[in-house]
């Protein structure tokens, strides 16, 4: 009977082993699947008899092949590539629009002041006049175009952070209920392996919206937090995160754990959240100022030239421009009710064929602005080097974003080498299994072959 029960326990192994590796197989092309293995034990159950060689073979657990160090590494990767990943088509809109010569400022610039200055060679001419308001007035609207792009961009932005939030929450609460009964499978000594899996997905994707800490617990469970230390899943608990807008449109992040709150400062989120807070405060909040205050400059420069000249009829210089900061579609536009006989051009009020002050006013192209992300600059070249700042931060954030790729790809075969499933490897235990399980069948009917002779010379 002892010969049965061994052949019987290593058959029962074998097929055990031979369901885990159909399992196996079956998910190979599972996107985060871990693969298994049976783990076998011998079994000495009898102690009395000296000379008993042993009481078959066990499969006490199934192993999951999972490396903790390389799911960690792989969701940092995941973080910095959700991080550059979220901000560059921002990126790439704004280096597109601002290089078009149909929105390019600096194109307007150059027709305004060439409007100036062709008016300069008969001062007096109302179809000159009226061109030179024309293109004040298209100049305007390239600045406006601008405007209301960087205005459409960060409502984006404050949209998409509102729905990464949204999703930060749901995902959170799935990890705790996953946590509850991951812990719960491993009290009653049930396998959690799909369990881990799935919550493993979720902290993955997770990351890709906010860098994590996660830090494995022993029951099984894995709490889940912020860079900063602050808790996403505490075991089967999970905060809640909340977005506050104040006046301005700016927006704060809160996360409520447990009755407790935290105000999230900026600057080290990760993930998606992390590229939105950088793209806006680091690149669409100060091109917004730098393009207002270059519309500013500009038409108070203008403005106050004009102001030092008479229009055709004597009179004192009036406004051309009217700068408004806190309008998105209309910050630059040109005085209502301007006509060409209005524009200043004269030095001298009884001389309208004067063209000393339209001279000055040509000059102010060449005159310096202050903008806030480039300090003091010419009007002329202010526009360029806006460009040439942001297609520095589009190109150092590709670099980036071309590097956290590379970094995720080869964190994901690192992975892989270890959890994934190989179709080879599973074919060779496939045999390996099966040549078990034939073996263990023959030794039971070699077993039963030998009691049939024993019982037959008693018969």
């Amino acid at each position: 009977m002892t010969t049965i029960n061994n052949a019987l326990s290593g058959a029962l192994a074998a097929q055990l082993a031979l369901n885990t590796t159909s399992q196996n197989v079956a998910n190979v092309m599972t996107p985060g699947y871990t693969r298994q293995g049976a783990q076998f034990s011998a079994m000495f159950l009898s102690r009395s008899n000296a000379i008993n060689p042993g009481d078959g073979v066990a499969v006490p657990s199934l192993i999951r092949f999972s490396d903790a160090y390389k799911s960690q590494q792989m969701w940092q990767a995941g973080s910095s590539l959700g991080q550059y990943s979220t901000s560059q088509p921002y990126l790439t809109q704004l280096e597109q629009v601002m290089g078009d010569d149909t929105a390019n400022i600096n194109a307007g610039l150059d027709n305004f002041f060439g409007a100036l200055n062709a008016a300069s060679v008969e001062p007096t001419s109302s179809p000159l006049r009226e061109q030179v308001i024309s293109a004040g007035n298209s100049l305007a609207q390239r600045f406006n175009n601008l405007r209301q792009l960087l205005s459409t961009q960060r409502q984006s932005v404050t949209q998409q952070r509102t729905a990464i939030v949204s999703q930060v929450n749901e995902m959170t609460a799935n990890i705790a209920t996953l946590n509850q009964k991951i812990s719960a499978a491993t009290l009653t000594g049930s396998s959690p392996s799909g369990l881990v899996d799935e919550r493993d997905r979720q902290i993955d994707q997770l990351s890709g919206m906010v860098g994590l800490q996660v830090v494995d617990q022993p029951d099984g469970s894995r709490n889940v937090m912020l860079r900063g230390g602050q808790p996403l899943v505490i075991g089967s608990m999970a905060s809640t995160m909340t977005i506050q807008a104040n006046v301005s449109g700016a927006q704060t992040l809160t996360l409520t754990f447990a009755r407790e709150s935290f105000t999230l400062a900026n600057g080290n989120f990760g993930g998606n959240l992390g590229g939105l807070d950088d793209f806006e405060n680091k690149a669409l909040l100060p091109l917004t100022q730098s393009v207002a205050d270059m519309a500013s400059g500009m038409a108070s420069q203008v403005n106050a030239q004009l102001a030092a000249g008479y229009a055709m009829d004597g009179t004192a210089g009036a406004p051309l421009f009217i700068f408004d900061p806190t309008s998105t579609n209309a910050m630059l536009s040109i005085r209502s009710g301007v006509v060409a006989q209005d524009l200043a051009f004269s030095a001298v009020a009884t001389e309208p064929g004067n063209s000393d002050n339209l001279l000055t006013l040509i000059d102010v192209k060449n005159q310096a602005v202050t903008v806030s992300s480039l300090g003091s600059t010419l009007l002329g070249d202010a526009y360029t080097q806006l460009i040439g700042k942001l297609g520095t931060d589009s190109q150092q954030n590709q670099a980036s974003l071309k590097t956290a790729q590379t970094v995720r790809n080869q964190a994901e075969e690192s992975w892989k080498s270890t959890s994934g499933v190989n179709s080879d490897e599973e074919a060779s235990n496939l045999i390996q299994y099966q040549q078990m399980y034939q073996a263990n069948m023959k030794v039971i009917a070699v077993a039963n072959q030998l009691f049939d002779a024993t019982l037959s010379m008693f018969g």
